[in-house]
């Protein structure tokens, strides 16, 4: 049964992931061009504000400053770096760049929640990022050094994130979708100023970047935080970084679909490589329980349970 549910938490997690690897699509075909500071405001801010409204519970205490750290780490930096990243970037070497992120987790557990390393964890991590470079690295790949250096710095932003939302869990009584608006609307918040100064606003908007823009922040930030910050209260830290490599499938597939672009035997190759990675980091069910990942969650109430029942 332990094994079933764990089967069933990865595939609902998996869907964050895979709606994230659209973004690359999304923002090359249907956002305005060269604005990465208001893809990511407009992303996280009214996203966050509607779970607030829902919610009506703000932090407490020392909540404050962790939903602050929470909201740069997993949205504010890495939203801007991923857009930064998608603008420079085709979108496989974007999502080859940030496939070092599950390293990254893997030394960060170790370092703050105490997980040992394993050498199958240690090949899981070489697997996804062989995977994904075969995905990725196709003839026409081009490297663009600011879109490297922001998707490496997106890498770590999101890494972090992952492991101290691991490590401090969320307070009792506060509900998942409450605590994804916490941090969507701490993201928001910090790169709307940001954004303001920098960008300032488009002189027009179109249909098709208003439809863009309503994707990403309802699709791509409402929904797919909320069963991603779920999935990281449930596994463990590395098993659902890895589950970020499905971002590189489905923007690999996607530009087959949609873009008409071909797939050569390699890049079958790396999906099948990355679907291993996968399932080698998975949660073994002997291993499962609260230990040192994290406490354990908060009974949900009210709209969060919607997001349960779909597990």
């Amino acid at each position: 049964m332990t094994s079933d549910r764990t089967a069933a938490d990865s595939a609902l997690t998996a869907l964050a992931p895979l709606i994230w690897g659209s973004t690359y699509l999304v923002t090359t075909e249907m956002l305005p061009p060269g604005r990465p500071l208001l893809a990511a405001t407009v992303r996280a801010l009214p996203a966050g504000l509607i779970l607030l409204a829902i919610g009506r519970t703000l932090p407490r205490g020392g909540w404050w400053w962790r939903a602050a750290v929470l909201g740069t780490l997993n949205i504010g930096a890495f939203l801007y770096l991923l857009f930064v990243a998608a603008y420079h970037l085709p979108g496989g070497v974007a999502a080859l760049v940030m496939a070092v992120q599950p390293t990254i987790v893997l030394a960060l557990s170790a370092l703050l929640l105490k997980e040992r390393i394993t050498p199958v964890h240690a090949a899981a991590c070489a697997l996804g990022i062989v995977g994904v470079g075969l995905l990725a690295l196709t003839p026409r790949a081009e490297l663009d050094p600011v879109g490297v250096g922001a998707g490496l710095l997106g890498a770590v932003s999101m890494a972090s994130g992952i492991v101290l939302t691991k490590r401090w869990g969320r307070p009792p009584g506060v509900g998942l979708l409450t605590f994804t608006g916490w941090q969507l609307s701490a993201g928001g918040l910090l790169l709307l100023p940001v954004t303001l100064l920098g960008e300032g606003l488009p002189g027009a908007v179109s249909g098709r970047n208003v439809a863009g823009f309503a994707y990403l922040g309802i699709i791509g930030a409402l929904f797919a935080y909320a069963i991603w910050f779920r999935g990281v209260e449930r596994l463990p830290a590395l098993t659902v970084s890895m589950l970020s490599f499905a971002s590189p499938l489905a923007a690999t597939a996607l530009g087959y679909l949609v873009l008409h672009e071909t797939l050569a035997p390699a890049q079958i190759a790396g999906a099948l490589t990355v679907v291993a990675a996968v399932v080698l980091a998975r949660p073994r069910a002997a291993g499962r329980g609260p230990g040192p990942s994290g406490p354990t969650p908060p009974a949900e109430g009210g709209a969060d349970r919607m997001i349960s029942r779909a597990s």
